[in-house]
């Protein structure tokens, strides 16, 4: 596998790349009547018992991942071929993952090109400190980084605070992103807007009442997601002489083998090394290619069960060259 280069690939995933209008349609309306269909019915289970409420809930989130990954695929130009229709659906989807698209768009264009350089941290991934900058720190900044590494934080209050509140500052982005911070304040706009909108007809506390779990497991999920993709082990980080994109891709995106159900409920995200090694193909074209090229499968696997392993690696070792826990330094902090 390291010895394909990225234009071999790029040639060989080429006829994979470009959506296909009716499934793209047809992919979109399926999402958001599912979603749809299960917040009315989150909305009737009110007058039944907040626990079917809550049991309705898990579908719902999983249905709003769905919608996630079309938002995410409009962003890479891999879910219409009109720019124009996918920035506006990518804009309305936005408002319902809590996510500024055109703000994501970039930093995550920024992550595709970066993934894995130990150079050009910063933005779209999850912070990762090398170990001899982890015991360079004060005590006090590797306790913030320890708590900001924890599972709580990083999957819990932390994804909370990233979604409710840091995506609400247009002041995230540098000023002269001007775009982007239009995109963060209309997006606010849109999101005030519904919930106006839903609170006048439904009821605002029935509206939280159905919104607020699902929104919180969306973001749970969404988080943990895009960390087991590039946080496991092996994987790759380079210096940026030696950084590679198509090596990165291979080594450093997992291939994250869910069961089938849950494959398609996160728009086969778990393919991301066939994502980062050519973007543009959309979600629903991820799987024919990995059918096609059983190579493809020679690259870091994760199970289910074996991803939850990954949530203890926290540094990268540059003498041993891959992750490594909390503990491995500690005698050394």
């Amino acid at each position: 596998m390291e010895t394909e280069t990225e234009a071999l690939w790029a040639t060989r995933l080429a006829r994979y790349k470009g959506p296909k209008l009716w499934r793209s349609v047809w992919q979109l309306a399926t999402a958001a009547t599912l979603f749809a269909g299960t917040w009315a019915l989150m909305y009737a289970s009110l007058s039944v018992g907040y626990w079917l409420t809550l049991l309705l809930a898990i579908p719902a989130g999983f249905f709003l991942i769905r919608l996630f990954i079309i938002q995410h695929d409009c962003g890479h130009a891999a879910f219409f071929k009109s720019t124009r229709a996918a920035d506006i659906v990518g804009s309305i989807i936005g408002v319902l993952t809590l996510t500024p698209y055109h703000y994501w768009k970039k930093t995550h264009a920024i992550h595709h090109a970066t993934s894995g350089n130990l150079e050009h941290r910063g933005f779209g991934d999850i912070d990762t400190m090398t170990v001899d900058e982890y015991l360079s720190r004060s005590r006090w900044q590797r306790f913030v980084y320890r708590l900001y590494r924890h599972p709580a934080v990083l999957f819990g209050a932390g994804a909370v605070l990233h979604f409710f509140i840091r995506h609400r500052l247009p002041t995230i982005v540098p000023r002269e992103w001007t775009r982007e911070r239009r995109s963060i304040l209309w997006t606010d706009v849109g999101l005030l807007a519904l919930i106006v909108a839903m609170g006048t007809l439904l009821g605002f506390r029935e509206f939280v009442l159905v919104q607020l779990p699902v929104t919180l497991l969306s973001t749970v999920i969404g988080v943990w997601l895009f960390y087991v993709q590039h946080q496991f082990e092996p994987t790759y980080w380079e210096h940026d002489d030696r950084w590679a994109y198509n090596a990165a891709a291979l080594q450093g995106s997992s291939y994250y083998r869910l069961p089938r159900l849950l494959q398609w409920a996160t728009g086969n995200i778990g393919l991301h090394h066939i994502h980062h090694l050519h973007p543009r193909i959309p979600n629903y074209r991820l799987q024919q290619a990995l059918d096609d090229h059983p190579e493809l499968r020679q690259v870091p696997t994760l199970t289910l069960w074996e991803s939850f392993r990954c949530v203890r690696l926290t540094l990268w070792d540059e003498r041993q060259r891959k992750l490594v826990p909390f503990a491995a330094v500690r005698h050394q902090a």
